[in-house]
């Protein structure tokens, strides 16, 4: 093999395969954690197929240091790629806990106004000696950012945590229509 393809070409190829499989398994875990079997088979045999090609490749040369480099880069890389498309990709539901003292009511007002779901509930700071609201929101990965908008403006100073959720039971309407759709095939 010529020097350019040893040095250049190889070594881009294994960071990319490596950029592939690693975020292919970031993927694959997020579906493995929110229960979709099928994707999480579909997903975890491209991933190992990835990388099997690109160690072959590692091992067919062990002595060229830019395939060694590329391989720990692309890994390092695919980290940072597959948790950039875990945020994009948004599947699934949070929870998130708010517990405020001030404000409560407007915050629930807006909330509600907004279309979320919640729960709140009365507790005491036993640390402050005073009252608060515990707000419980359960909302769509996707919808956070707006959840958090609305919390940012209303009420900052606010002690919030966020949970992903892997099962939120549905009411009725809801599960029927989830039935008849195509994406269940994937769970």
């Amino acid at each position: 093999m010529g020097a350019i393809f040893s040095y250049v070409v190889l070594p881009l190829l294994i960071f990319f395969a490596r950029i592939a499989d690693v975020s292919l398994g970031t993927i694959r875990i997020i579906f493995i954690s929110k229960g979709f079997k099928v994707l999480a088979f579909l997903v975890g045999f491209f991933e190992v197929l990835i990388w099997l090609l690109a160690i072959n490749q590692i091992w067919s040369d062990f002595s060229n240091p830019w395939l060694l480099l590329a391989y720990a880069a692309g890994f390092a890389t695919g980290n940072y790629v597959g948790i950039y498309l875990d945020e994009k990709i948004s599947i699934g539901n949070s929870m998130i806990r708010i517990i405020v003292i001030k404000n409560s009511k407007k915050l629930v007002n807006e909330l509600k106004k907004n279309g979320y779901q919640l729960t709140v509930i009365d507790g005491h700071s036993a640390d402050q000696n005073i009252d608060v609201k515990m707000i419980l929101v359960v909302v769509k990965r996707k919808e956070l950012k707006n959840v958090l908008k609305i919390l940012k403006k209303i009420n900052p100073n606010s002690f919030f945590t966020i949970e992903d959720i892997r099962n939120v039971r549905k009411n009725r309407n809801e599960l029927l229509k989830e039935k008849r759709s195509p994406r269940r095939l994937f769970k």
